[in-house]
């Protein structure tokens, strides 16, 4: 299992609840956890059996402990295990290869769980506003998993600001506490709106619909969910399986379901086209030809061609042609009806072109909404050529006795490192990955951090996946950038820039 303090323990995790299906019996508790183990294993996910907890001789008044006529009490009583117990459901979930979790409902619980070595913690949708057991809970400073079963979202703001800055790290679940939870109750919608109102908080679903439905985990995973709960039990001859609980069967189907969705889903990386896709479009696709003959050296205009099927490997595509006004010149003689094997000339404006379709792509995807009419300031520290390797574009919004900018990294992009005399400057990131390079140390600025760069601190940006960050600067002065590398030195600052008027 991934390190259960590390940022990562709660992706991509598969929750069983055991709850109360352990009716109280350790041997049967014992069941449970060999058949989600068998699941887990058989799928290749990472998976979680999670405990509850209760001091049952403190969290019930001692006036009310005995009596049958009040809900859950005798449910409770009749359920009770002692520590060594539940240390042995402890250890077997771990042996397994399964993550020990566990819900303490009063602050006595906390503890037992710190002894038992549970090594995350989950707040249920009822005690998310139980502020003293809140406390215990962050106070314990394990990873926490939080539902909001009946939580607005007042509730859901209070709850990610108390724990997102104390504990290691931290979910929240999705719920709807009904048992078992209609379809059309199920509001995974919502779960988008806390996705993207959260957006560095993982966000998973924790449900109670009927045990043989495996349609929500599908639409949850399809939207975006990181975690999945349900409660698993095993029915004997005399345990009988609530109305909101699966059998081993439902569970194995249930996470086969939701791994096909991640399967189908892929991730947000990119896709991956492949030659059998490739030649697939290929076979589709109209090749260029020459309407008449051409000559050596002679520029390929769109009055000399025509556009048909086949089209051949390697050959021009209609596509190729036209795309960001590439400009074509034969490399050698071409006959009326031949088809055209060339490169695309290179020139500035098609570069250029292409940089400012992925700036924009990029801010975009960061949902920044940047009107046109400001100037653009394409960095290439080494040339057009190389500008994907070493360089930044700059969107240049404010240059009084402050500044404002916005700095847009392409994915594997890096900025020089450098220094300025005259410009004290904070970077924040806004979206992406932001590597930042001060003083010789290298510093990960997550979004939402910020990073001040006080004047003749040499320093330097890159990202790996791309990223987006808020300049917020002194007064920026043209020739204020000295950089360490004496190639880039020696341009003249215009050299090294090109400057667009807007988008």
């Amino acid at each position: 299992m991934t390190d259960p303090r590390g940022d990562r323990c709660l992706d991509d995790l598969y929750v069983f609840e055991m709850a109360n299906n352990h009716q109280g019996e350790v041997d049967h508790g014992l069941a449970i956890i060999d058949a989600c183990a068998r699941i887990a294993r058989r799928h290749g996910v990472r998976a979680a059996v999670k405990l509850q907890l209760r001091d049952l001789d403190s969290f019930i008044h001692a006036d009310f402990r005995e009596r049958d006529d009040l809900p859950h009490l005798p449910r409770f009583r009749a359920t009770r295990l002692e520590l060594d117990d539940f240390q042995r459901l402890v250890d077997a979930t771990r042996a397994a290869g399964m993550l020990p979790m566990a819900t303490p409902f009063d602050e006595a619980s906390v503890q037992s769980c710190l002894d038992l070595g549970v090594p995350v913690l989950k707040v249920a949708s009822c005690s998310a506003r139980d502020w003293p057991l809140l406390e215990a809970i962050a106070a314990a400073d394990r990873p926490v998993v939080a539902s909001t079963g009946g939580l607005g979202i007042f509730d859901i703001d209070n709850l990610v600001s108390f724990f997102r800055k104390r504990v290691p790290s931290f979910a929240l679940m999705h719920c709807v506490s009904l048992y078992p939870t209609p379809n059309e109750r199920v509001a995974l919608g919502f779960m988008e709106k806390m996705i993207r109102r959260y957006p560095y908080v993982r966000v998973g679903y924790s449900g109670h619909e009927a045990p043989d439905n495996t349609e929500v985990a599908v639409a949850a995973i399809a939207k975006g969910a990181r975690l999945l709960e349900r409660h698993v039990g095993v029915a004997t001859d005399s345990i009988r399986l609530n109305a909101y609980s699966m059998d081993p069967d439902q569970a194995d189907a249930w996470v086969g379901a939701a791994e096909r969705t991640r399967a189908i889903c892929g991730t947000t990386a990119g896709k991956q086209v492949d030659s059998d896709e490739a030649d697939s479009l290929l076979s589709l696709q109209r090749g260029v030809f020459a309407k008449k003959p051409l000559r050596k050296g002679q520029p390929v205009e769109p009055s000399d061609v025509f556009f048909a099927m086949p089209c051949q490997s390697g050959q021009l595509s209609s596509g190729d042609f036209g795309h960001l006004r590439a400009r074509f010149t034969a490399s050698r003689d071409y006959n009326a009806g031949e088809a055209i094997f060339e490169e695309p000339v290179a020139d500035e404006i098609s570069r250029l072109r292409g940089i400012l379709h992925d700036a924009k792509g990029q801010i975009f995807e960061a949902g920044i909404v940047l009107r046109e009419g400001y100037p653009i300031e394409i960095s290439h520290h080494y040339g057009l050529e190389r500008f994907r390797e070493s360089g930044s574009i700059f969107v240049n919004l404010i240059n009084r006795e402050y500044a404002e900018k916005l700095i847009i990294v392409l994915p594997g992009q890096c900025h020089p490192l450098h220094r300025h005399e005259r410009k004290e400057e904070t970077f924040r990131c806004l979206w992406g990955d932001a590597i930042i390079e001060l003083s010789g140390t290298e510093r990960q600025l997550e979004a939402g951090a910020s990073l001040l760069i006080p004047r003749g601190e040499v320093h330097g940006f890159r990202s790996e996946g791309g990223c987006i960050l808020q300049e917020i600067s002194t007064t920026h002065h043209v020739g204020d950038s000295f950089y360490e590398d004496p190639q880039i030195r020696e341009l003249d600052p215009m050299q090294r820039k090109t400057i667009l008027e807007s988008w």
